[in-house]
């Protein structure tokens, strides 16, 4: 069956913050401008590394406006993401982002309380019914207190023709096997971990985090899997594996939310890009970031940006 979404590489865009909690607009380009340089055009903002929890309507606007400014160019698709407590806000943040021109969105379940069958089935009426000319990307998390199954994929693509695609954070070869098999028309995006099984299985989305340290081989790891290049997908695999252990090791007993490690993986392609998140979440420390760019270039050298900083002294790579 076609997918409804290219197969492709799917990257976060961080918002960098200033000390005050204003918007870092000129390093926000830069790091957009950064990706698309790099062969990475299909991005988003405002997943759970974007901070799309925690942002303001004024944020989400000026943020908004910015990101779709620099993803307008050709064969570059920029998505934004929406979440929320309130369905209300989810709705009234796409007819915004509309006015602005987006027409590609990212949704994830409210997350006060585990959604039913039923209530699952208004969320998606109500966002993707009420906005048949617009596509959308289900992000699927355990935050929001279930996670759908392949299975109730299938079915809501069934009634939602503009679903086109998820996102999903799991190795679990019986729940991949399902994503593929019971939603087959959706363009499914698996990040590191349980890429190599799911591309096993047919054609997936590479929703890349740490391995975007190097683009460039982020990309040949993704393209390993859709050329069923297996011998090649394995061993990029084993390389990440070992780097996804260290860098658990590095930061173990520091900050928890996904956008602490995706702002780290910003600083090592620019020394200017803050670490800081929104409060009260806690960030990254700057000796954690050096001890972990220590590592990188020590133990993963071909890991590290192509410019070959040395991280150590947070040179930035530029571009």
């Amino acid at each position: 069956m076609k997918k409804r979404y290219r197969p492709c590489v799917l990257a976060t865009c961080c918002v960098p913050w200033r000390e005050n909690d204003t918007f870092a607009e000129d390093i926000f380009r830069r790091s957009v401008r950064h990706l698309i340089a790099h062969g990475i055009n299909d991005l988003y903002t405002f997943g759970t590394a974007g901070e799309g929890y925690g942002v303001t309507e004024r944020q989400f606007d000026e943020v908004t406006c910015v990101f779709l400014d620099e993803t307008r160019g050709d064969g570059v698709q920029g998505m934004v993401g929406l979440i929320s407590l309130s369905l209300p806000t989810v709705i009234d943040r796409i007819e915004r982002a509309r006015g602005m021109g987006a027409r590609r969105f990212q949704l994830s379940l409210p997350s006060w309380g585990a959604l039913s069958d039923a209530e699952m089935r208004t969320f998606f009426r109500e966002t993707c019914g009420r906005f048949p000319d617009c596509e959308f990307l289900h992000y699927n998390l355990m935050r929001t207190g279930r996670i759908i199954t392949g299975t109730d994929y299938g079915r809501l693509a069934a009634e939602h023709p503009n679903l086109v695609a998820t996102k999903n954070s799991t190795a679990d070869e019986q729940r991949l096997r399902s994503l593929m098999q019971d939603a087959p028309q959706l363009q499914h995006f698996i990040t590191e971990a349980g890429f190599a099984k799911a591309a096993e299985l047919g054609e997936c989305g590479l929703l890349i985090s740490f391995a975007s340290s190097n683009p460039a081989l982020g990309l040949e790891y993704f393209r390993a899997g859709h050329e069923r290049n297996f011998t090649l997908l394995r061993e990029i695999e084993q390389e990440l594996s070992v780097l996804a252990s260290d860098l658990v090791a590095t930061v173990a007993g520091g900050a928890h939310m996904d956008g602490a490690f995706d702002k780290m993986f910003c600083r090592l392609h620019d020394a200017g890009f803050p670490l800081r998140l929104l409060p009260p979440y806690a960030s990254i420390s700057d000796e954690t970031f050096q001890r972990y760019a220590e590592v990188l270039r020590t133990k993963h050298s071909r890991w590290m940006p192509e410019c070959a900083v040395a991280a150590s002294q947070t040179i930035a790579c530029g571009g």
